[in-house]
């Protein structure tokens, strides 16, 4: 593919202006994270990725289209310097970038995580010149070369589980002169060769805390990581490990989401349908909280969603017909929701009663005055993964 002699140029000016806009937005990062985002391209690590069009389709579906350089090579240098996350899979399907196709929904599998998110992770995770850094996921591989940027190739290690993903990133590192140790290994085992690290920086959401990170952690090292479940409830969390392989700290204020480590995905349910129609033998009862208390595009929403995940750790949430399902694969048990004059009535069937779980919590959490996730604790020892709060009785994270 031939790019236009003034790409570098071209590139120097709009890196430029995107960093001075985060700057200027007061993105709260190191200002040596943000000297480090005006030096790496880019635009080497985005050769082609999708974005949304400007309305669904027939069936209201999202249109993704592929956007290239030689497509479009304003449209893709613009958006290579923007402060928005590109998506550059779907399904786990590689693009063929020389004859790209517009996509009709579809889940994103990996992108390049807008650049201000990227600083904010390293900033929050409390990385210096020195440190040795283990990144889980190493996508695009723009946050990897971030990191060399900062510390020196030879102080960061990243792992990728898809191959091809890995295969790319590693030619644009190489390609830039950054040489990091890179590997195709699951994240969720760290990567033993290169431990101990002083951090761990993950980009990819776990349901719970792998040991292995705590493991290969020196006394004090850090770890921050995206933590989510099965409801798509998200949280972040920054653990500093003891000398004795335990840890803790606190939830980060912001709701964040990020992919989910594909080992730690939720397992597919079938029909929501099939599983609702056995409850209409139910007798309903009124409900006494609305489903918009997990469903509402609010940070109290999204907050309460990652919490309550750990009274109904294995189930999930879907609307089909204005009506919410909850579906348990592993116990088989299941609850639908429906409007009715004004109220909402709830069916459930199986051993667990999935609503009146969460309508529990929601009684504990409202009773303890709808706290923020900063005044949550995780702790990480002998006893499990909990999520500590002085007026909210403990909860286990999912598979913790």
């Amino acid at each position: 593919m031939t790019l236009p002699p003034d790409l570098d140029q071209d590139a120097v000016a709009l890196r430029a202006a995107m960093v001075k806009g985060l700057a200027d937005a007061g993105l709260p990062a190191d200002p040596a994270w943000l000297a480090a985002a005006g030096r790496v391209p880019r635009h080497t690590f985005v050769p082609g990725f999708y974005l949304p069009a400007d309305a669904p389709d027939a069936r209201g579906l999202t249109v993704w289209e592929p956007v290239t350089s030689k497509l479009d090579y304003g449209r893709w240098l613009a958006a290579a310097y923007s402060d928005t996350t590109l998506v550059t899979q779907f399904d786990g399907e590689e693009a063929d970038w020389e004859r790209p196709a517009v996509r009709h929904g579809g889940a994103p599998t990996s992108s390049s995580t807008l650049p201000s998110l990227v600083l904010r992770m390293w900033s929050d995770a409390d990385v210096a010149e020195g440190h040795t850094v283990l990144e889980i996921g190493t996508g695009t591989g723009y946050s990897t070369a971030l990191a060399c940027e900062r510390l020196g190739s030879s102080h960061v290690t990243s792992v990728e589980a898809d191959p091809v993903r890995l295969a790319g990133a590693a030619d644009a590192l190489y390609g830039c002169g950054y040489t990091p140790t890179l590997a195709r290994a699951d994240g969720s085992y760290g990567y033993w060769p290169e431990a101990w690290y002083d951090r761990i920086v993950a980009a990819c959401s776990f349901r719970c805390v792998p040991p292995a990170l705590l493991s290969q952690s020196r006394p004090g090292g850090k770890v921050l990581l995206p933590l989510s479940g099965w409801l798509y409830g998200n949280a972040r969390v920054l653990l500093t490990v003891a000398a004795d392989g335990t840890a803790e700290g606190p939830l980060l204020p912001g709701t964040i989401s990020f992919m989910t480590a594909r080992t730690h995905a939720a397992p597919a349910y079938g029909n929501p349908r099939d599983w609702a129609a056995g409850l209409h033998e139910k007798a309903p009862r009124s409900a006494r909280h609305a489903p918009e208390r997990l469903t509402a595009a609010t940070e109290e929403a999204f907050h309460l969603r990652f919490l309550a995940q750990a009274v109904v750790p294995d189930a999930q949430m879907v609307t089909v017909d204005e009506v919410l399902h909850l579906v348990d694969v592993v116990s088989g048990s299941a609850a639908a929701l429906a409007a009715h004059d004004g109220n909402w009535h709830v069916r459930e069937g199986g051993p667990l009663k999935l609503w009146s779980r969460i309508e529990g919590f929601i009684d504990a959490f409202d009773a303890a005055g709808r706290p923020g996730p900063e005044t949550f604790t995780l702790r990480v020892d002998g006893e499990g993964q909990r999520l500590v709060h002085a007026q909210v009785p403990q909860l286990r994270l999912p598979g913790g």
